[in-house]
């Protein structure tokens, strides 16, 4: 005699379980009640009678057949790979509570060119006192980022004790995180939805590096070359003869505290230091105010700016001459090549 299995009676046909899944892929998965709910109106609202049967399904069921191979077959869900959340570095807005050594940091890139990739310039500002360090790299890989991120620090006058960035992955790695570490700085990054939280040097970018070195193409192998230029002017021209604006805040007639620039305090992030409650405990060992109102008083600050222009027409000469024999004719029209 043949054996026959007993199989219950299939309640929903496949069909039916096609309409639970289109229900469920038009209004994104649903909870069971709600979707039981759904095919419900469909079939006494809206007298669609394909409905009738699978609209008296259980709310147990219904994620029964959600699960069955039948329903599986028919749609099909995929989830989104999630980003990996990087461990380095901490989500806040850093807060220096008027003490100097916070900086904020950030990468400015030179432009490409016949795909030659051209330098990329590391800006890094300090929140109270505005002081300001410019370097250049050929890349931002690790091995460039490091000696220029110790060499930047060490140019503070001023103990850093916060480093805060975007979430680029130049700076946001375990090897500027140990770099960090082993000096005792505190290293925070941006968090999402605020997009000014690094404002201040994305000001910066603008103001000062993109007027002083403009946006056409610089060679990677000139980073040297800048690196002199900033070192010798441009970053003693910034701290030193440069004034900058720092707000008050006021409180207005309806309570709302709201940010005031008086011309009182238009200064010089050197100027900006010495202001600084108590400004001698924040500085570097071996470095004093008397050291740097020297290097402050050496020349007016138009004599200093004059040096720097004649400077800079000069580093530019030294770039010209250095792709016009290189490999990256032709050169772009308008650009410094010319």
């Amino acid at each position: 005699m043949e054996y026959g299995r007993h199989r219950f009676p299939r309640k929903y046909t496949p069909s039916e379980v096609g309409l639970l899944a289109k229900t469920d892929e038009l209004h994104q998965w649903l909870s069971g009640p709600a979707t039981k709910k759904i095919m419900g109106r469909e079939y006494e609202v809206y007298g669609h009678s394909e409905f009738g049967n699978i609209s008296r399904i259980s709310v147990a069921h219904l994620y029964n057949l959600r699960r069955s191979n039948t329903y599986r077959n028919i749609t099909r869900r995929f989830t989104k790979t999630k980003p990996a959340v990087s461990r380095i570095g901490e989500r806040a807005k850093p807060d220096p509570r008027g003490q100097p050594g916070y900086i904020r940091i950030d990468t400015v890139h030179q432009g490409d060119f016949n795909g030659h990739k051209g330098i990329y310039h590391i800006n890094a500002v300090d929140e109270i006192t505005q002081w300001e360090i410019v370097a250049s790299m050929e890349g931002i890989s690790e091995a460039y980022l490091v000696p220029v991120l110790e060499s930047m620090l060490a140019q503070f006058p001023f103990i850093i004790r916060g480093f805060h960035s975007d979430n680029g992955g130049e700076f946001v790695n375990h090897i500027v995180a140990r770099l960090l570490n082993k000096l005792l700085i505190r290293f925070t990054k941006s968090r999402p939805r605020h997009t000014d939280d690094n404002g201040l040097v994305e000001i910066k970018n603008g103001s000062v590096l993109r007027k002083n070195l403009g946006y056409a193409h610089i060679p990677q192998a000139c980073a040297e070359l800048l690196n002199q230029y900033h070192k010798d002017y441009l970053n003693p021209y910034i701290n030193f003869h440069r004034p900058c604006f720092f707000p008050v805040s006021v409180i207005d007639h309806r309570g709302k505290i709201k940010k005031t620039y008086p011309y009182e305090e238009v200064m010089t992030p050197h100027e900006r230091l010495k202001s600084v409650p108590k400004a001698e405990s924040y500085l570097r060992p071996g470095v004093t105010l008397e050291k740097l109102w020297t290097i402050a008083n050496q020349m007016s600050d138009n004599q200093f700016a004059e040096r720097m222009v004649n400077a800079r027409s000069k580093l530019f000469q030294q770039i010209t001459r250095f792709a016009k024999t290189s490999c990256l004719k032709p050169f772009p029209p308008g650009s410094f090549f010319d």
